[in-house]
C-alpha cells in the first residue's frame, strides 16, 4: 500500500514572523514539502485552528495564548500561499491522528509526516500513529520547530521509536518512492 504524506499545519500563524506562534526555520520546509508532494499521491494537509469554546485544559492555554482565538476562516488559520487552496483536515488539537487519517491510511499502512512544529502537532500526531500500528517516517528536513534544539530535541526522541517510526530525509523519501 502507498503511503499517505500528511503535512501539517503549514498556515500563516505558524509561518509569518509577527505571529505569536512563529517558526522561525518555516520557511525552510516549503522546498523539501513540495518535492513530498510531488513524490506521494495521497497527500492530506492539516490544520490546528482553535475552537469556538475551550474547555478542560485548553482554558488556561487560550489565556496564555489568546491573540489565537480566531475562527477557522480567518487569515491567521489559512495555509501559506505555496499551498493555498488545498482542501485540509482541521483539528483543534495538536496531535492530527484520529478516524480521517486512519481511514486514508487504511490497515497496515505507512503514514510519512511533514510540517511544523516538530516538537507539538508533528510529534503528537506521530506517536499517536505508532499507537495505532501505523509505520510511520518524519522528514525531518521538511520539519521545523520551534528553534532548532527542539526540533532535534523532538527528532531524537521520535528516533527511540524505532522500529514502528523512522526519522528520514526527503532524499531517503525520493529515493524509496523512484
Amino acid at each position: 500500500m502507498a503511503p499517505v504524506l500528511v503535512l501539517i499545519d503549514l498556515q500563516r500563524i505558524f509561518a509569518e514572523p509577527e505571529s505569536g506562534w512563529a517558526t522561525p526555520d518555516f520557511r525552510r520546509v516549503i522546498e523539501p514539502t513540495q518535492e513530498l508532494i510531488k513524490l506521494i499521491p495521497t497527500v492530506v494537509f492539516t490544520r490546528f485552528v482553535a475552537p469556538a469554546q475551550p474547555t478542560g485544559s485548553w482554558i488556561p492555554y487560550y489565556e496564555q495564548w489568546p491573540f489565537a482565538l480566531q475562527p477557522p476562516d480567518s487569515y491567521a488559520y489559512q495555509l501559506v500561499e505555496e499551498f493555498q487552496g488545498a482542501p485540509t483536515l482541521d483539528k483543534t488539537t495538536f496531535g492530527k491522528w484520529g478516524p480521517e487519517l486512519a481511514e486514508a491510511v487504511g490497515p497496515g499502512g505507512q503514514l510519512v509526516l511533514s510540517g511544523v512544529t516538530t516538537d507539538c502537532c508533528v510529534l503528537t500526531t506521530a506517536l499517536a500513529a505508532v499507537d495505532a500500528g501505523v509505520q510511520v517516517q518524519v522528514v525531518a528536513d521538511a520539519c521545523a520547530g520551534v528553534d532548532e534544539a527542539s526540533h532535534q530535541k523532538a527528532l531524537d526522541l521520535m528516533r527511540l521509536y524505532a522500529p514502528m517510526l523512522e526519522v528520514v530525509t526527503a532524499e531517503e523519501v525520493r529515493k524509496q518512492n523512484q
